[in-house]
């Protein structure tokens, strides 16, 4: 098939995908999605077999490995490395997401890459770091959000750790590696040269601690569980419906005022244990206690409606099919359909980033297992003879 642009953004671009599970698919989707001319390189053993990494067909692969074409290549064969080598002399970045020493022992390492491409980018995600004392475990992104913090302070408080639902040491991972790309591409634009990109689970779950973070290290605080409250924004939380739960947000003073007038209890607003801040926070139980005493009165929809109509941030609770049944999330176009030969449905999620010149569209389905080999190889210089051979080797 034809090279898929999914944007001109970036279509001037050559990314090799030597990534696998999540992290690393992460990070190349960014590139592949705004229109790289992305190759994705499956692993091919040494008997020709396909090494296998989940479904093809099921929805977690399709959906990180969109927008790409790909093929088969043994790289723990020799000649399969040198294969590799004349594709990355012509390419713009590599991605991969190996334990820090594989990528060393199969001799496809930065430094290697580098001898025949001053100016590649090489993007390398890891459990833990490329060195260090860690540096040689595998890394799984439950793992992270224990040792990055993120578990001690989710769940209710008492509850014990509590993981995210979603795997956000590995997705974060992802992402700050595709901007770590960017900007090295970017930089390269002015001094001609490549340069090596490197993140972890670890350091993406850290910097995802954010403001808890930075309390601890500005104020010396550590943070805790809060269940459903705001850690400073008081009152806030889930409150209770007659036929189900909301989320109600109040920044400030004047926000807390609108609330409780809202919900039909001005009279929270003057009571000592609530008229400050700091009071606010110290009886924040009995206060939540008393607007769900309220909002219980109705149903979810109609206090989202005068919520909303009074200024206070608020919103419905939705299970996951719920989201794509909105309203606004529709209009976002947050689902795209994503075109096919073999008329499968592909129904995909979409980028959240909006271009005005050149937008992001999901062009092309994932490819099948090294679908696009002699294609790729021919298009980087490989005569069909030297095609024939690599087969008959099984090294493509």
């Amino acid at each position: 098939m034809a090279v898929p642009h999914a944007s001109q953004a970036l279509s001037r671009f050559t990314v090799l995908d030597l990534t696998r599970v999540r992290a690393g698919p992460t990070s190349v989707r960014q590139l592949a999605d705004w229109g790289a001319n992305v190759i994705k390189i499956d692993a091919l053993l040494e008997d020709g077999g396909e090494a296998l990494g989940g479904p093809r067909h099921g929805a977690d692969f399709q959906n990180l490995h969109r927008n790409k074409r790909a093929m088969a290549l043994n790289l723990k064969d020799p000649k399969g490395v040198e294969v590799f080598m004349r594709l990355a002399a012509k390419a713009d970045v590599v991605v991969e997401n190996y334990r820090p020493d594989v990528k060393n022992k199969l001799g496809i390492d930065y430094e290697s890459v580098r001898k025949v491409n001053p100016r590649i980018i090489y993007g390398s995600i890891s459990g833990f770091g490329q060195d260090g004392p860690y540096h040689k475990r595998p890394g799984f992104d439950q793992i992270a959000q224990g040792m990055g913090g993120l578990m001690s302070i989710t769940g209710a408080p008492g509850g014990g750790p509590m993981r995210v639902g979603i795997p956000v040491a590995d997705l974060t991972a992802g992402l700050f590696c595709a901007m770590g790309i960017l900007t090295a591409l970017l930089e390269r634009e002015v001094s001609g040269e490549g340069q090596w990109v490197q993140t972890s689970l670890l350091q993406a779950q850290i910097f995802m601690l954010d403001f808890q973070a930075a309390r601890w290290l500005m104020e010396k605080d550590v943070a805790k569980q809060a269940g459903n409250n705001h850690p400073t924004s008081i009152p806030t939380g889930v409150f209770k419906t007659s036929d189900g739960y909301i989320n109600i947000a109040t920044a400030g003073g004047r926000t807390w005022e609108r609330c409780a007038e809202a919900i039909g209890a001005p009279e929270l607003v003057s009571h000592p244990d609530y008229a400050t801040a700091p009071a606010r926070s110290k009886n924040r139980d009995a206060l939540n206690a008393e607007i769900e005493k309220r909002t219980q009165t109705n149903s979810t929809e109609y206090w989202v409606k005068e919520l909303n109509a009074a200024g206070v941030p608020c919103g419905p609770i939705y299970s996951i099919d719920q989201v794509f049944a909105d309203a606004q999330v529709q209009h976002l176009g947050m689902a795209q359909d994503v075109p096919n030969e073999q008329g499968r449905h592909i129904r995909l999620v979409s980028q959240p980033v909006t271009l005005s010149r050149t937008p992001s569209k999901l062009v092309a389905r994932p490819p099948e297992f090294g679908e696009q080999t002699e294609e790729v190889l021919t298009e980087f210089g490989f005569g069909a003879d030297e095609i024939a051979e690599l087969k008959q080797r099984k090294v493509v």
